[in-house]
């Protein structure tokens, strides 16, 4: 089974900057796995609190994780700046799903890649909601077209 190749910045609508931290790395010395699914969700929610889409104490609907992967190309440590870069791969009715790519601060491919997939839920009730028409617009020019995109 071949592996893909990684993505490069080009593949990639959005971008949020996030630097690592000492606590990041792990007994290995490199990034432990866990931070990079904690990369992606500050970049997409970056992406929607800056966008005024997302109030964190009172937006009616909230995106939750419903499901998630990532695959690695090389290791980050500490300390680096690491850019996150973003697109939307799929709007649905009640779903979004984001492709993410990690990147070394000037390095034009992805060190890694993942996705995760947001479900609309009502705040209070925690049942499915079809996404706002106003998040819908706002995500429509990060979405990438299915003929030409490698999912991540």
């Amino acid at each position: 089974m071949s592996r893909p190749s990684p993505g490069t910045r080009a593949d990639y609508r959005f971008f949020h900057e996030i630097t690592t931290r000492w606590g990041d790395n792990d007994v290995y010395g490199h990034v432990n796995n866990v931070i990079y699914y904690s990369w992606f969700d500050t970049a997409v929610n970056a992406l929607l609190i800056e966008n005024e889409l997302l109030d964190l104490g009172a937006s009616r609907e909230i995106g939750i994780v419903a499901e998630n992967g990532c695959r690695y190309h090389a290791s980050v440590t500490f300390p680096e700046r690491i850019t996150v870069g973003g697109r939307v791969a799929r709007l649905g009715t009640s779903a979004v799903r984001y492709e993410l790519g990690i990147f070394r601060h000037h390095e034009a491919g992805a060190v890694a890649e993942g996705y995760f997939v947001h479900v609309y839920v009502d705040r209070t009730s925690m049942r499915p909601v079809p996404m706002p028409e106003r998040l819908r617009a706002a995500l429509s020019p990060f979405l990438i077209s299915p003929r030409t995109k490698e999912s991540a």
